[in-house]
């Protein structure tokens, strides 16, 4: 009875020993797939991790998504196995007009690629100068389709890159009667007590468009005080 025991022990032991094996030799993906979310061949400002791409492969047993977030310039990469992969947008993620076809990728080794997306609206031609303990920023705000209003159009000033409306250091609304699509708008406004003295700023123009969650941003600037 205990030698029977003692063999069933074993039996599990090496079971256990050879699947750590197998694990440990689990090959790891090494492809890279890179790319941008793009308008006219530019890539759009966003809020970083705040847009997130999906891929997805068929013919395995397991088919789930590998989710893919997009930096605030618009950029994303993933590293992954080589294959036939079909990658999609989430509905009402971004701040564009749903895509609902997939964009089919197939990556050896390295891919990049260029996902082409509608926005509601897009920032142009943004600047901002020190002026004391001032910032006079201009851009331009263009309509690029009809199918949703602007909600409101923001100036976001912070200490990193990574500035938008969840990550700032302040925050100036313009009122709506200031806002003219296609004209270069100026606004000077005075710099938050936070980034006072600073020697660098960033600063990034946010479009709202009413019923989406994501803004549509300039990228991001900086300028040495």
């Amino acid at each position: 009875m205990k030698l029977k025991s003692i063999n069933t022990y074993l039996i599990l032991l090496i079971g256990l020993i050879v699947a750590s094996c197998e694990f440990d030799n689990f090959e790891e993906p090494k492809s890279t797939l890179s790319g941008r979310i793009v308008y006219n061949d530019e890539p759009l400002g966003l809020r970083s991790n705040g847009v997130q791409l999906e891929l997805w492969q068929r013919g395995y047993d397991l088919f789930q998504k590998i989710p893919v977030y997009v930096a605030q310039d618009g950029t994303f990469s993933a590293v992954v196995f080589d294959g036939d992969y079909k990658m999609t947008l989430i509905r009402g993620n971004g701040p564009w007009m749903d895509r609902t076809d997939s964009v089919d990728v197939q990556i050896r080794g390295s891919k990049m690629i260029d996902v082409e997306v509608q926005p509601y609206f897009v920032v142009n031609n943004t600047s901002f100068s020190v002026n004391g303990n001032s910032l006079s920023v201009t851009f331009t705000l263009e309509n690029t389709n009809s199918g949703r209003e602007l909600e409101y159009a923001s100036i976001y000033m912070g200490r990193t890159m990574l500035t938008d409306a969840v990550r700032n250091d302040g925050v100036y609304r313009l009122p709506m009667d200031q806002v003219t699509f296609g004209t270069p708008i100026t606004v000077d406004i005075p710099i938050p007590s936070g980034l006072a003295g600073r020697s660098e700023i960033f600063v990034r123009v946010g479009a709202k468009t009413q019923g989406i969650a994501e803004l549509v941003y300039s990228q991001a600037q900086s300028n040495t005080l």
